[in-house]
């Protein structure tokens, strides 16, 4: 993909040093604001990273905007207040102290939402883009949060940009008390505007039986994995769940394994 980075109309020095940065990092080339229309026009750029005026870090791609946001974590959150009942929460079967391992950290929502209940514990989350890594760490780390327990949540969740299936596989035994993994959907969701931005950069790679075995060696309790009534993948593992559970409305199945 092509992309350059750039800033917000009238940037700070601090904006700029950030933005210059970030493409010395990325080794892609940093342009002002003012000359960005004509540098897309001469070198068609599919997208472009942004440092906007509040500390935020976006991605530009014509009309679609792809930046972290914890929305879906706080109505989860006040879901689980007044019905005492989230399907992943309850599948993690959490004390407190866990360490767990998010293998697809996506835009984060779910690690957070864990986070909130480990406050003795961790979540270590993997990102196998490098795009959709550095929104959400960055996010993760500078969003503006209005909630303490938010804030809180995110200073206990750290961001690795690796594929799963490299990083476990380097794993000892019972590295991680819980282990879960999200993949992609077959049927995407397109209803959902906070996923659909990330789509152009998200993994698609199927898990297999194989990467499910290394999940499962590295965790020492349990190993979540998550998909939807109409998608194939547990049909394609044809694994044998302690608990399989989740929502009729939704359609989202969390498979629950249990370290034997």
């Amino acid at each position: 993909m092509r992309f350059a980075v750039t800033t917000s109309y009238k940037p700070s020095k601090e904006e700029i040093h950030k933005a210059r940065r970030l493409a010395d990092e990325m080794e892609v080339e940093y342009v002002s604001r003012s000359r960005l229309k004509q540098y897309e026009k001469d070198h068609e750029l599919d997208f472009y990273y942004v440092f906007d005026k509040n500390g935020q870090l976006v991605i530009r791609s014509g009309d679609s905007v792809f930046f972290f946001h914890p929305g879906m974590s706080k109505v989860r959150l006040k879901n689980i207040k007044l019905q005492d009942s989230d399907y992943l929460i309850n599948s993690m079967g959490l004390t407190g102290r866990e360490t767990v391992l998010d293998t697809t950290l996506g835009l984060g929502n779910e690690a957070l939402l864990i986070a909130n209940f480990l406050p003795e514990g961790r979540v270590i989350g993997l990102e196998a883009s490098e795009h959709i890594f550095r929104i959400v760490s960055h996010g993760l780390e500078y969003y503006p949060y209005s909630d303490d327990w938010i804030k809180e949540a995110a200073s206990r969740v750290e961001v690795y940009n690796v594929d799963l299936r490299e990083f476990v596989r380097t794993c000892s035994n019972d590295s991680y008390d819980i282990v879960y993994c999200d993949p992609m959907f077959d049927t995407p969701q397109y209803r959902s505007h906070s996923i659909n931005p990330l789509r152009a950069f998200a993994s698609y790679e199927r898990i297999n039986r194989e990467d499910v075995s290394e999940m499962l060696r590295v965790s020492s309790k349990r190993l979540i994995l998550k998909s939807r009534t109409r998608d194939t993948l547990f049909q394609e593992l044809d694994l044998k769940f302690d608990r399989l559970w989740g929502s009729k409305k939704s359609g989202v199945l969390y498979g629950v394994i249990e370290k034997k």
